[in-house]
């Protein structure tokens, strides 16, 4: 880690790995805060978006989404809402690291390694049966989880990570740990961290 031992943990995950679990308890060994629904305030704040549509365009963007988004950038004029976002985003990256902490998603990785900031970078991946059944146990109000809904989320984040790092989600060259939870647990997986750690 840095030459300050500041603990600051970044985790990426396909939709259904566990991702918010290993956070969980990463948090309460390590005596440190987390960040993944309560980014959403943090964002809302700095952006002046409300809760809708920081929770919709934080993290996912379809392909249609990135097509417009990408054309409309190109008149001067024009700022979009996933720009700002993302912007929103950085800025609170930036700050909460400045103490140890724990953040999902939001290519919080990527932020942090261009901004010079050592971290420790997790990715959690799982075959869809794995995470479909974690989807269902988790399933938010609304949603019914399916094959296709698990997949259409990890399309959109793999597109939004795209568009704002340049580089692939899943590229394991991004991250210290890449952990399959289908096979090792998440308590194991904490386990293998802090021991690296």
């Amino acid at each position: 880690m840095s030459g300050e031992n500041k603990t600051i943990i970044t985790i990426n995950r396909e939709y259904g790995a566990g991702g918010r679990s290993l956070a969980s308890i990463l948090s309460d060994r390590l005596g440190i805060p987390y960040y993944d629904q309560e980014f959403v305030v943090k964002t809302m704040a700095e952006s002046g978006y409300d809760e809708e549509v920081v929770e919709r365009e934080g993290e996912e963007m379809s392909r249609t989404s990135q097509v417009l988004n990408n054309f409309l950038n190109s008149s001067v004029s024009y700022s979009s809402s996933y720009d700002a976002i993302y912007a929103a985003e950085k800025k609170v990256i930036l700050k909460l690291v400045e103490e140890p902490c724990i953040i999902v998603g939001r290519c919080a990785n990527m932020i942090l390694k261009d901004a010079g900031i050592d971290t420790m970078s997790i990715y959690l991946h799982a075959p869809m049966d794995k995470r479909l059944k974690r989807a269902i146990e988790i399933r938010e109000e609304g949603e019914e989880p399916t094959a296709k809904l698990v997949e259409d989320h990890d399309k959109k984040r793999r597109t939004f990570y795209k568009q704002y790092t340049g580089s692939e989600l899943y590229d394991a060259s991004n991250y210290t740990f890449c952990f399959d939870v289908g096979k090792i647990s998440i308590p194991q997986c904490a386990d293998i961290i802090l021991g690296a750690l």
